[in-house]
């Protein structure tokens, strides 16, 4: 189709509401679009290039890849996926990988393994999947049944059963909750999708404590938050709290589909041959990309990086808070994953609409919430421009407001 304009696809299915914009390549922290027009960045795919667009090193990393083995199944060992899952493992001091293709099929993973692990342990009937209130773990159907939000429900039942919720950051209630019949607490130490809410370090602490006691599993989905997002590789080196499993994807491979379970060596023996699989789970190309990922990470020192801008970021956003309090609310959030509230009855949406045609991309989540993930590669003046740009498009808001 060469020289003809970019457009959406007419025969995609319609289940995203996309917005009227058809990107056609990036660079760093900017993407352009069929006409030419740029914008700076602070959705990164939803927290997926942590290093920006078009990377050099994953390109190359990639390149070469494709020029060398692009897929053998799992039949086989293959470099690249093993090199990975090495170096996975000794930065997160877990003991065994297991790769897919996304977040939720992590998730699906980690909830196998919980139960089969107990199934194992002659502990049959310990399969209650715990998780909190305000949790999203994906859109598959038992990755969906470990997600507190109705609205992804309705229409999808019956769901699988076996899962029960918590209140998030609520120990008295985790106490209460954690019965002899978990399997498994699944928690995200940073919620995004419910309005970017971080976990007490208390609670974490509880949890570790709580399922050692009462022989469950404790399950970290990171798959937003870990990979530098909140400023260490990995979230849960924030808190200080070690759990038996890690649920990754998102950044791991800076855009490439791929998901990873990291399993401590106390449950390695859950999942064993032909209990689980994956047809492209770990192939060559997005395990070179990964590989390319973590090496730039450490020649850039991105999580000292990331701590400044975090900062950086924070004051800017508490200002503009303080300028425009009634519209905006305090910034919550941990590193570059930062949700900033709206007042009623302004709209998230309007917001996002408006920064867009400002050239600024930004997102939404649960609560009314404005969501920030920008690539941890995100300068200075990069933030200065997005600052500037939400405070132009709030004070027009006001200006249009018939309570003005």
């Amino acid at each position: 189709m060469t020289g003809e304009p970019a457009r959406g696809g007419p025969a995609l299915l319609g289940s995203y509401a996309r917005a009227p914009v058809t990107f056609v390549r990036g660079s760093g922290c900017y993407v352009y679009d069929d006409q030419g027009r740029e914008y700076l960045d602070f959705v990164a795919g939803i927290a997926v290039c942590a290093l920006g667009h078009a990377h050099p090193a994953i390109a190359e990393a990639v390149s070469e890849q494709v020029r060398t083995l692009v897929h053998v199944s799992n039949l086989y060992h293959h470099q690249p996926a093993g090199l990975l899952a090495e170096e996975l493992v000794r930065r997160c001091g877990l003991s065994k990988a297991f790769f897919c293709n996304s977040g939720a099929e992590a998730n699906e993973a980690a909830i196998k393994l919980a139960r089969k692990l107990a199934y194992r342990r002659g502990e049959k009937d310990r399969t209650t999947i715990l998780a909190c209130a305000g949790s999203f773990h994906g859109r598959t159907l038992g990755a969906l049944s470990a997600t507190a939000n109705d609205a992804y429900k309705e229409g999808f039942g019956p769901l699988p059963e076996g899962f029960a919720f918590t209140p998030f950051n609520d120990i008295a209630a985790l106490e209460r909750n954690m019965s002899e019949t978990v399997a498994a607490f699944i928690v995200e130490p940073i919620q995004g999708e419910s309005g970017v809410h971080v976990a007490d370090r208390a609670f974490l602490e509880a949890a570790r404590r709580l399922c050692d006691e009462r022989g469950a599993l404790l399950i970290f989905d990171e798959v937003q938050c870990g990979l530098g997002r909140v400023g260490p590789l990995f979230a849960f080196q924030a808190f200080d709290v070690t759990p038996d499993v890690i649920t990754l994807a998102k950044a791991l491979a800076n855009g490439l589909p791929i998901g990873a379970m990291l399993v401590a060596e106390g449950a390695i023996d859950g999942l064993q041959a032909g209990d689980h699989g994956s047809t492209f789970g770990g192939s060559p190309v997005p395990c070179a990309a990964a590989l390319a990922h973590l090496r730039v990470r450490d020649e850039q020192r991105l999580e000292e990086r990331s701590a400044e801008r975090s900062d950086y970021l924070f004051g800017l956003l508490r200002e503009l808070a303080a300028t425009f309090p009634s519209v905006l609310e305090a910034p919550r959030g941990l590193g570059l994953l930062v949700g900033i509230p709206m007042r009623d009855p302004y709209r998230v949406a309007d917001v996002v609409a408006e920064m867009r045609d400002r050239g600024m991309l930004v997102g939404s989540a649960g609560g009314n919430t404005l969501r920030l993930a920008p690539p941890l590669i995100v300068t200075n003046a990069q933030i200065d421009a997005f600052a500037v740009a939400l405070a132009a498009s709030v004070s027009g808001m006001l200006t249009r407001s018939p309570d003005h």
